[in-house]
């Protein structure tokens, strides 16, 4: 993926003179009889270079060096022609361009040619050529130092409007309907422009020219202030919201992507009362606060996180806490903040130092976006606007490990950025890949590069799968794209599986874990020919066996993969249940370890000798107890036998995050995790039965919790090690790519790197994705691509 501004030139010719080239003026091209112009040259520009400020750019450094000719959008990018007095002269424009980039600009391609002179005089920017192709639409980006600066100037005719914009921040992918990005094509075309910002719109020295979101007082959005259940209007706006929050009133704030539910995080009956508005019991709340100095009071904030923050993309950044605040982030180490990323935020912050800003929705189901899907039931008052939203998009959630970012959720944004793809695995078909089940997304190839959709969470929920497919259709549309193949998961019975089925398409479909390594891969140019190491762990995947696998070790390329190891699989008493409590895996890892002599721990008398006994004969004979190599059910018990698991989880890998967060800092050891010598053409299991049973000894003997959990992660990095080193021994693999949920688990991920690294290993793992199942649509793509340019083989 794209970090930053960057130009490649396709080809750079030597421009010939006008006499080489014909020199005649084309009739009815001419603008005048003015400068004899010698050269010119056509450039086409492709990335991020639609609604940023590039033609004006362009526009300015054309006049600043006295270039003729003109610049204009494309459905494929932007088109530039310039005439100059020499070829030489010309030959500098490109890289001219790349030192001027505005701020949102991202040039991933730039096609440098001679062209015919064709005697323009001036320079101009042309109406956007209305045509298909695929071409870039920048993210949503907060506003920027120019505006902010506006709307808290007294005089300035935009002051305390809370929809300033201007070329350099504000709305893009969520107002955006159709490419090109002009006006009519997004949700502002219903608000026609006063003279005072049509001027602005049309001065190319302007920087609000050609910002299609561009408002004012006079003719922009405006704000409404009501009552949730009588809908009767609240006068005074921000400072009246501000007032309400401060009461402890809960209201729903219409954003960029949908609405947050707002409190005040100091005023615990408000939040308990938004918890249960959204059956949210434990699950933590993000913050948002008014500027850093707010952060830093009640968390560590590092130059990483601080930079995160900061950015214009301002996602919610997880921090470790340095000050609690009851019932917002219970029974973690770490909180979620972020800092306001419109005018409207930052208005309302004004009054409020620190807000709770959680996403409107119920639980399990989508964002909300307008206020007829129902989240006047969840607030007391709404503080909403007349601007629509076109697609919906949750908060980004990262966190740092090692120094880089670590994806919980990738959204608001980031999407939707495009990511190259590896030369060798570029195909000239259009590609779509849909995902699994869980955390989903959705990937689109076309032209080289993917474009991976805002996370859009569990489709088992009728409300996410119709957001799937308003998502598709979106994409599909946005990027003019006509699919010839689509890729899923390989379980048959996932709703992204069997609506692929009905599309029409030729289907591929790619394991789990498989699509997990893959992604990695991808996103930093491996290019295909050479195996890796891919670490999977995650709580569940669809196995080729029809087995729940989950803790894997495969030998990969992007051309198939062998399974190298597996966890040894290990019940799931209960199927799903055992995936929602904790203590069912911990009896069947007991089990596991001990057999008929189970230790006598006090948080199995707490489940009840009852249930114990019932959920054992389960184990035994078999029943609803399928066999999984599951490495999150792993953290799950032994979360749950040090203590730090509920019986029951709220939420996914709750158990999990308790466990890292009591984890202590420094090195405690290792607990035994013997690696065997498999049989021909077996992967190599691992047995946790000796780490389960000196994890239960240091229990007994009263070890604290923090130190048991040092030792597990601890274990588990140094276990991924030694299978890479067995792996490079035997198969001469270099190059380890670590990918799944589990991963997001800070500690392990860091210690893993650290010992890989310092035992020459090359490590991939996702920076502009999340290791869990977001990324598989990417993982997908690329085998997809593969299978493409091998026949479909």
């Amino acid at each position: 993926m794209s970090q930053g501004p960057s130009l490649r030139l396709a080809t750079r010719p030597r421009l010939k003179s006008t006499g080489e080239y014909g020199g005649s003026r084309p009739p009815g091209k001419a603008r005048g009889s003015g400068r004899r112009r010698k050269a010119a040259a056509r450039l086409t520009v492709f990335g991020v270079v639609q609604g940023v400020g590039f033609r004006p750019c362009v526009y300015r450094l054309a006049r600043r060096l006295g270039f003729d000719g003109w610049v204009e959008n494309t459905g494929s990018g932007v088109e530039i022609h310039v005439e100059g007095p020499s070829a030489a002269a010309l030959e500098k424009f490109p890289a001219a361009l790349r030192r001027g980039l505005p701020p949102l600009a991202v040039i991933e391609n730039l096609d440098f040619r001679a062209a015919a002179v064709e005697g323009f005089r001036g320079f101009e920017i042309r109406k956007t050529r209305d045509a298909g192709g695929f071409v870039f639409i920048s993210p949503d980006i907060a506003t920027c130092p120019e505006c902010l600066k506006e709307i808290t100037t007294p005089g300035e005719r935009r002051y305390r409007y809370a929809f300033t914009n201007c070329t350099n921040c504000g709305p893009r992918y969520t107002i955006v309907r159709d490419l090109p990005y002009d006006r009519p094509r997004t949700t502002m075309a219903g608000f026609a422009m006063c003279p005072d910002c049509r001027r602005e719109y049309e001065d190319p020295l302007d920087r609000r020219h050609h910002a299609q979101p561009i408002a004012c007082p006079v003719c922009g959005p405006r704000l409404t202030l009501n009552d949730a259940r009588t809908g009767r209007a609240l006068g005074g706006a921000v400072p009246k919201a501000a007032e309400l929050i401060l009461k402890g009133k809960i209201l729903a704030v219409k954003g960029l992507g949908g609405f947050h539910l707002v409190c005040n995080p100091f005023d615990r009956k408000a939040v308990a009362r938004l918890r249960r508005a959204k059956a949210r019991r434990t699950k933590p709340l993000a913050l948002m606060a008014r500027d850093i100095g707010v952060v830093e009071r009640f968390a560590a904030v590092g130059p990483a996180e601080r930079r995160l923050l900061q950015s214009p993309r301002r996602p919610i950044v997880l921090l470790k806490k340095k000050k609690d605040i009851a019932f917002i982030a219970p029974n973690l180490d770490e909180v979620g903040f972020m800092l306001p990323y419109t005018p409207l935020h930052h208005l309302l912050l004004e009054r409020l130092e620190l807000v709770v800003a959680t996403s409107s929705n119920a639980k399990d189901a989508p964002i909300m976006k307008d206020e007829e899907e129902g989240v006047r039931k969840l607030c007391d008052a709404v503080l909403a606007h007349d601007r629509p939203i076109a697609m919906r998009a949750d908060d980004s959630v990262v966190k740092v490990a090692g120094g880089r970012p670590l994806f919980v959720r990738r959204a608001r944004g980031y999407v939707p950025y495009p990511q190259p793809v590896p030369k060798g695995l570029r195909v000239d078909a259009t590609l779509v890949a849909l995902g699994g089940e869980f955390k989903n997304t959705i990937s689109l190839y076309k032209n080289g590069y993917v474009v991976t959709s805002q996370f859009l969470g569990d489709l088992d929920d009728y409300r996410n799968f119709g957001y799937f497919e308003e998502t598709l259709a979106h994409l599909l549309r946005l990027f003019d794209a006509r699919p010839e193949a689509v890729v899923t998961d390989l379980h048959p019975d996932f709703r992204t599986t069997r609506y692929a089925e009905k599309m029409g398409l030729p289907h591929y479909r790619v394991q789990h874990h498989f699509a997990h390594v893959l992604a990695p891969l991808l996103e930093h140019g491996h290019q295909p020919g050479r195996r890796v190491l891919g670490v999977a762990l995650d709580g569940y995947g669809y196995g080729e066996d029809g087995t729940a696998w989950g803790g894997e070790f495969l030998l990969a390329g992007y051309d198939g993969y062998e399974r190298f190891a597996r966890f040894k699989p290990v019940p799931l008493p209960g199927g799903d249940l055992a995936a929602r409590e904790p203590w069912r895996m911990a009896l069947a890892y007991l089990d596991e370890a001990f057999g008929a002599a189970l230790p006598d721990l006090a948080v199995i008398r707490r489940v009840g000798r009852r249930r114990a006994d019932a959920v054992l004969k389960m184990v035994h004979g078999g029943v609803r107890s399928p066999l999984a190599s599951s490495c999150g059910r792993l953290f799950d018990a032994a979360s749950f036998l040090a203590g730090t698991a509920p019986e029951r989880m709220e939420f996914e890998a709750e158990a999990a995050m308790r466990f890292e967060a009591a984890a202590d800092k420094a090195f405690r050891g290792v607990y035994p995790v013997p690696l065997s010598s498999p049989g021909p053409g077996r992967p190599m299991d691992i047995s946790f039965g000796p780490l389960i049973r000196t994890l239960v000894r240091d229990i007994e003997k009263g070890t604290p919790v923090s130190v048991v959990s040092a030792r597990f992660h601890d274990s588990l990095a140094g276990l991924v090690l030694r299978v890479a080193e067995r792996a490079r021994r035997a198969h001469g693999t270099d190059t380890v790519s670590l990918a799944g949920g589990v991963f997001l688990n800070r500690r392990l991920l860091e210690r893993t790197e650290k010992r890989l690294a310092a035992k020459g290993f090359r490590v991939f793992r996702p920076v502009a994705y999340s290791p869990n199942d977001e990324s598989l649509s990417l993982g997908q793509i690329a085998r997809g691509l593969a299978r493409v340019k091998n026949g479909g083989s």
